[in-house]
């Protein structure tokens, strides 16, 4: 297994899918680690000394699922909360920007069909992070423009909606916000074969956790907010 650093939308679009298991807890980030994350990626955008924000790690299964080709999905074992949260900023921001694009790269059809979607496929595989339970329904209800089904989830809803309201504050420009996102980087552990729940799943993600903080530290940025 060997750790890579990319930026985090580079990473996004050029993997094809990310899943989260059904063993995985489900989307349990607040508003308050979203304003957090939010908060870091602003303070990045508006520093131009600030060169790279590290959003955190992601663990993956790159192979060990039912049939490996190179278009098959990730299975994210450690880092659903922040992919979950980049997710629902993004989708808010494409409809912010609508056809404008006020930084490269980042004009709705290109956040939507780049990050959000695989413009190619349709069903499930149509979308680029598929959650488990009523998450993944809220998620794609959201990114695919539908109507949120009844047993929706607060939690994915009430995050989206809070991002919706921080980028039409006079807070922040769009430009500020998308040249913060253009920073931020993560650090990628793909696995070979996949972990078992329980203590192995535990003990790694703890080594990640550590290793992570340590690496924000030493950056001068802000320590990564909890998974």
């Amino acid at each position: 297994m060997k750790a890579t650093e990319a930026k985090l939308l580079d990473f996004l679009k050029k993997s094809p899918q990310f899943v989260i298991p059904i063993y995985q807890r489900t989307y349990s980030w607040t508003e308050k680690e979203c304003r957090q994350l939010w908060e870091d990626v602003v303070r990045c955008g508006r520093n131009d000394h600030i060169p790279v924000h590290f959003i955190g790690s992601i663990v993956y299964v790159e192979s060990g699922l039912s049939q490996v080709t190179h278009q098959a999905p990730l299975l994210v074992i450690d880092g659903q909360q922040r992919l979950t949260t980049v997710s629902l900023l993004l989708t808010a921001l494409a409809e912010a920007v609508g056809e404008t694009e006020p930084f490269e790269g980042f004009s709705q059809r290109k956040i939507r069909n780049y990050v959000l979607l695989n413009p190619e496929e349709i069903g499930e595989r149509h979308f680029e992070l598929l959650l488990s339970q009523t998450d993944k329904d809220t998620l794609t209800a959201l990114v695919g423009k539908h109507p949120q089904p009844d047993n929706h989830s607060l939690r994915v809803s009430e995050n989206y909606a809070a991002f919706q309201k921080w980028i039409k504050s006079d807070v922040v420009n769009l430009p500020t916000l998308c040249k913060g996102l253009a920073k931020s980087e993560n650090t990628c552990f793909p696995t070979v074969h996949q972990l078992r729940r329980g203590f192995a799943i535990y003990t790694f993600s703890y080594i990640i956790k550590t290793w992570a903080i340590k690496k924000s530290r030493w950056n001068g940025l802000q320590a990564v907010t909890r998974i």
